[in-house]
């Protein structure tokens, strides 16, 4: 068996729901597959001390899970009082709506077609609820409205699928842009190297106890992942499908969709600086 801590980013070990840190506890949503490793991670936040708190990403429209969010507020002796989304991919932000009926709260998101509201997201904005203080950070890539939520207090970052927990994320082209992610995941860095962040709190998979570790990892990738798509050009494959047979044969066939998307979005980003 791996020893964790050799792994990228030193995950955590199996992923539970329950408390990840001093302020934040994961609800596991029962939505596993492929695409979301165990399930999305409902992050429910507060100060200890306070009987407020804010839940990032509800997860998917199952009622069950929603009404399991609101129960775990309470066990706490929370109330939930506000509700904030990374972005609108279903299996994070699709419940928001029932969940803000459940639970009264507004629904702030850089998408404003996702708020329920007056109130959205933005870069440099900051959330404060019954104490607690999250820092907006715009980290666009994944998809366009993509953010992550900075906890001061924790020394964590919140990095709904700009970083998961294990293996790595797509860009979803054409919304997602690989120029895009790539200046996000040194925004990301520069969090570990100017403001202590040592936690990645994902929207999947393991909690992981190296940031700055989970950050490089994904800049090597990607940049390894950019030379053998130019070398399959090189070699003669021209359209995205070609490109993933060629370099993602190591990659089980069910994922093949998500590169090819990915995929699309590395070719677009070697065109537009004349590498091909």
């Amino acid at each position: 068996m791996t020893d964790a801590a050799a792994l990228p980013g030193q995950p955590r070990g199996a992923v539970a729901s329950g408390p990840a840190t001093a302020r934040a506890v994961n609800v596991l949503a029962p939505n596993p597959s492929a695409m979301t490793l165990d399930g999305t991670n409902t992050w429910l936040l507060s100060e200890p001390d306070s009987d407020l708190a804010v839940v990032v990403d509800p997860g998917p429209l199952d009622e069950g899970h929603l009404r399991h969010v609101v129960a775990t507020a309470e066990k706490l002796g929370k109330r939930v009082a506000l509700t904030l989304l990374t972005h609108g991919h279903p299996d994070h932000a699709e419940g928001a709506g029932r969940f803000a009926e459940l639970t009264g709260t507004a629904v702030r998101a850089l998408d404003p077609a996702l708020r329920l509201g007056d109130e959205g997201l933005g870069k440099g904005d900051a959330v404060t609820v019954g104490g607690l203080e999250l820092r907006v950070v715009a980290t666009p890539g994944h998809t366009s409205d993509s953010l992550s939520f900075h906890l001061p207090a924790d020394r964590a970052v919140l990095t709904g699928d700009t970083i998961l927990g294990r293996g790595t994320t797509m860009v979803a082209h054409p919304d997602g842009r690989l120029g895009d992610y790539l200046d996000s995941l040194r925004r990301l860095r520069s969090l570990t190297v100017d403001d202590g962040v040592h936690t990645v709190l994902p929207g999947h998979g393991p909690v992981l106890e190296d940031a700055q570790g989970a950050v490089d990892f994904y800049l090597r990738h990607r940049a390894d992942r950019l030379a053998q798509v130019e070398a399959a050009v090189a070699r003669g494959r021209r359209t995205a499908p070609e490109v993933v047979a060629d370099v993602y044969a190591d990659v089980h066939r069910s994922l093949w969709p998500a590169a090819e998307l990915s995929v699309r979005a590395q070719l677009e980003y070697l065109r537009e600086r004349g590498a091909i």
